[in-house]
């Protein structure tokens, strides 16, 4: 049962004695509520309507970049006249057959060997792609199938982002949900808030229904720089950029650059995904989706501090 704080109508208020003990302890007079209405309904949406988009465009952009296993900077990358740029990632066998992943400008090398370069497919049979059939949209070698798919999702992504953006800067969600205080900001507060989730150590009461600084940073990082980032180094892979919008692609640096900085953005928003997930197993998964599905979140009991102080009367010595 979802139980509110009701204000004290004034001919309700207690004595003299009982309002100073009141003040000096706010939670007796006000207890917690049992839930509190966490998520507005936009939000909810445009967050299950961004997790199925999101989860399309990823997986059918790895089978879309295992037609060209490899990336680079510039504007024309393997086509350049003369003689191709050097790409700084490759995905593929190495001359034994082994899958790996290479970065030439850093002489690295990274055996991947049966997941990433070279791997098994649904049947059975090695094959050499970039990224195995399981994490790839269609899970068959299909590059049409995974253009449209992608495609279609990202109508989903890109218009689903504007109007979530344009509700959270008129209803200040923005304002007053994501964005840290600058007091928040402080060195001291952030290795507070960090050593705190490192001994997993999640806030409880109140304080567990709103966005600690460490989230309203991410959540401020995601929206205010990768998606947007996203959306428009998309744009800028369509030939038909050249004429609409030529300034774009010039502004990423060329074609090729803006199809890297995608490429190393969209698995940036994969580690972010995944920290998330992991993230709302530890602070209570049934709790964490049920608010995300209904609005209403159960706040977790306040800690007890370890040790109890000990009353201070009126004009003890400090």
């Amino acid at each position: 049962m979802t139980s509110t704080v009701e204000p004290v109508p004034e001919s309700a208020a207690p004595g003299p004695q009982a309002g100073a003990a009141m003040m000096e302890s706010p939670a007796a007079a006000e207890p917690l509520p049992e839930r509190v209405y966490r998520h507005k309904l936009p939000v909810r949406l445009w967050h299950w309507v961004n997790a199925v988009a999101i989860i399309t465009l990823f997986m059918s952009g790895l089978m879309i970049f295992n037609a060209h296993p490899r990336a680079y900077w510039g504007h024309y990358g393997a086509n350049a006249a003369g003689a191709p740029d050097p790409a700084w990632i490759e995905i593929g066998p190495n001359a034994a057959g082994s899958g790996e992943i290479r970065f030439p400008g850093l002489g690295i090398t990274i055996p991947t060997d049966g997941v990433f370069g070279r791997a098994e497919d649904g049947d059975g049979v090695s094959r050499n792609r970039a990224f195995p059939y399981w994490m790839t949209l269609p899970q068959t070698y299909e590059l049409a199938a995974a253009r449209g798919l992608h495609f279609f999702a990202a109508w989903f992504f890109a218009f689903g982002f504007l109007i979530f953006f344009l509700w959270a800067i008129f209803s200040r969600h923005a304002s007053r949900d994501l964005t840290p205080a600058l007091k928040e900001l402080s060195p001291k507060h952030l290795l507070h808030e960090v050593v705190e989730h490192a001994q997993l150590k999640f806030p409880t009461g109140l304080a567990a229904a709103r966005f600690n600084t460490l989230q309203r940073i991410s959540y401020f990082v995601v929206i205010l720089v990768f998606v947007p980032t996203m959306i428009l180094t998309g744009l800028c892979m369509s030939p038909g950029m050249n004429s609409a919008a030529p300034w774009l692609i010039d502004l990423f640096g060329g074609r090729q650059s803006a199809r890297s900085i995608h490429f190393i953005i969209c698995w940036s928003l994969f580690g972010f995904v995944i920290i998330h997930l992991i993230m709302v197993v530890l602070a209570g998964p049934v709790n964490e989706i049920r608010s995300m599905i209904t609005g209403w979140f159960k706040l977790p009991p306040e800690r007890k501090p370890a040790v109890d102080a000990e009353p201070v009367t009126e004009g003890a010595a400090a």
